[in-house]
């Protein structure tokens, strides 16, 4: 076994550990030098296999790091990618156990769904066609790295931060929404606290897209028909307590809603 098989490994198993016993662990940088992004991705895939062998599906993938806030919020300064895993996913509205999450976060974003493989990400008008429906989405991420303190090396390792995400139920083809345009609210009970619009996506939900779909492209896995993608947060992500309701309102786009048990609920 190499020095980088080992730190691999070790990586992974750190990120598991956490997982599985709902206490968060310290940076993987001893592991994983910061800033080797391509170690991060072998880490993440090593998680993926892991999880794929004990029955886990793939439904699609999500984009981190796209926003500007963000970015802000986490220190760093480039989008990132993550698998999205079907016991990953709530109806709009159904409760959330939060005891299965350890310090988790809401962000408001548009997702895509795919009626066509993307084969080539550089002409924007088939990125566009291979869109079957866009959704209004609210994705709860979450960290295994205590305090959150993480930088781009820990993200991209632990599956882009990724927790569980709540799609909205109607879906609204691109040609009745640009989604550079939309708008969105999120409410924490009566509270907005959080705004934004597809504009604070990478500037556009679909550049976010094409970017994914190159980098997917590149590492020999492209997105695929049927493929759900999490295109990234329209706006600052917010800290999530027992029992909070979120709402996010993503003009035109609808509604959807994530809610969390209390402490004493299952």
């Amino acid at each position: 076994m190499t020095a980088t098989t080992a730190s691999v490994e070790a990586a992974a198993d750190r990120l598991e550990l956490a997982t599985a016993t709902g206490i968060a662990c310290a940076p993987i940088t001893d592991l994983v030098p910061a800033g080797d992004i391509d170690v991060a991705y072998q880490v993440q895939r090593r998680l993926t296999e892991r999880r794929l062998a004990a029955g886990a599906r793939i439904i699609g993938r999500k984009i981190g790091l796209t926003s500007a806030a963000v970015q802000r919020q986490i220190g760093v300064d480039r989008p990132d990618f993550g698998v999205l895993f079907d016991d990953m996913s709530y109806a709009d509205g159904e409760l959330i156990p939060v005891g299965r999450l350890l310090q988790p976060k809401a962000e408001a974003e548009v997702a895509f769904l795919l009626g066509r493989d993307i084969e080539d990400a550089s002409d924007p008008a088939a990125l566009r066609d291979a869109v079957e429906l866009a959704f209004p989405a609210l994705e709860i991420v979450d960290s295994r790295i205590a305090d959150w303190r993480i930088g781009i090396t820990d993200t991209v390792a632990d599956n882009a931060s990724s927790g569980v995400f709540v799609v909205g139920t109607t879906g609204t083809p691109l040609d009745a929404v640009a989604p550079i345009d939309v708008t969105m609210t999120m409410r924490r009970g009566d509270e907005v606290v959080s705004t934004g619009t597809g504009r604070d996506c990478l500037g556009d939900p679909l550049n976010a897209l094409a970017w994914l779909a190159a980098t997917l492209i590149d590492v020999g896995t492209p997105l695929r028909a049927g493929d759900l993608v999490l295109s990234g947060a329209l706006g600052p992500m917010v800290s999530v307590s027992a029992g909070d309701v979120f709402v996010a309102d993503i003009a035109p786009l609808g509604t959807v809603t994530a809610r969390f048990s209390g402490k004493d609920e299952q």
